[in-house]
């Protein structure tokens, strides 16, 4: 994933790929951690981007779900 992704880039996937997106996301997260505490991560800021970006993709998931539309300012 990229540093930070955008929740209109999220809202352009279907629900297949919102789930590919998050177990890429679950994936590095894992991968963050090992590095974190084997003492080799060099960008701690990764961490919090790629929880958010998870964050970010169950609420999607989670309105979505609901029914609930949410307008984007343009």
């Amino acid at each position: 994933m990229s540093a930070g992704t955008k929740a209109a880039d999220l809202r352009e996937l279907d629900n297949e790929g919102l789930v590919a997106k998050l177990r890429e996301a679950k994936e590095e997260l894992f991968n963050l951690r090992f590095q974190a505490a084997t003492g080799q991560l060099d960008n701690h800021g990764r961490l919090k981007s790629v929880r958010k970006d998870i964050a970010r993709i169950y609420t999607l998931m989670r309105e979505r779900e609901l029914g609930i539309e949410t307008v984007e300012n343009a």
